[in-house]
């Protein structure tokens, strides 16, 4: 028997209850700092590109979730996109994506939202998604029934690539590259498509039968997992597959998935 497969202690659905409280909280009081901080005016600094910047508010609204889960769970480690590793103890990890969709959230643009994830060891245990726009907090994992402010999330619905929207991107200067012959051949076998920059945002979208897949290369374990989580806690699947020389992370319907995974790597299509 391994370790997945065993039965869970007593205190461990109670154990992580708390921790999905703890997550909602957090990504909930994080949005709606930098909504604020925003409302007060804010300087952006580019990091690598000028769809990729960071402002104050991803810093201060970073730094809020930092200081409680070192207040509250001070032996698990914390993984957070501008400021980097917390070491633990416990075996545990906590990721933190303070502003994601921070080019949205500086431009004005609604898709953008705040989130965690917790890891344990490598098991996903769940993830906490706050979209400020709707003041709706999302949270729920592979063994934890996702909620929206509580409310149970409703199954996913299976869906074939070619009867099915995708949230995905393709930065222009990859898209006479490898990567973007793999984005291509993804996309041609959509019903449409939708680039919307926010993969926590993305996920919701998925996760509540809105959009049927996402993808994405080379994708951040702070933008990958709260949203997995949450889509796999539906009756979503997540997978990652090399293409074009580069992992792309594929989430969703698992039909689809099961597609975009075929086409990302060439595969001739099912007629």
């Amino acid at each position: 028997m391994t370790p997945s497969d065993a039965a869970p202690r007593p205190d461990e659905h109670d154990e992580h209850d708390e921790d999905a409280r703890l997550a909602a909280r957090l990504a909930a009081e994080a949005a709606r700092l930098a909504h604020r901080m925003r409302a007060e005016g804010l300087e952006t600094r580019h990091k690598t590109s000028v769809s990729d910047v960071v402002t104050a508010a991803d810093h201060a609204a970073e730094d809020l979730v930092r200081d409680r889960l070192r207040a509250e769970r001070p032996d698990d480690a914390i993984l957070g996109e501008e400021h980097g590793t917390v070491a633990g103890s416990s075996g545990r990890t906590w990721l933190v994506d303070p502003v994601d969709g921070t080019y949205n959230f500086v431009s004005g643009l609604p898709w953008w939202c705040s989130a965690v994830a917790l890891r344990d060891g490598e098991d996903l245990v769940l993830g906490a998604v706050h979209d400020p726009v709707a003041d709706a907090t999302y949270v729920g994992g592979p063994g934890l029934t996702p909620t929206r402010d509580g409310v149970p999330l409703e199954p996913l619905v299976d869906r074939a690539l070619a009867s099915t929207c995708a949230a995905t991107y393709l930065h222009p200067p990859l898209h006479d590259t490898e990567v973007g012959a793999a984005w291509r051949r993804a996309v041609g076998g959509l019903a449409t498509v939708r680039v919307l920059g926010s993969m926590s945002m993305d996920s919701l979208a998925v996760a509540t039968g809105r959009v049927g897949v996402l993808f994405g290369h080379s994708v951040a374990p702070w933008d990958e997992l709260p949203g997995a989580a949450i889509i796999r806690g539906v009756g979503g699947v997540t997978r990652h597959v090399e293409a074009g020389g580069v992992d792309w992370y594929v989430a969703g319907a698992p039909t689809a998935v099961a597609e975009v995974c075929a086409a990302l790597r060439g595969e001739p299509r099912d007629r």
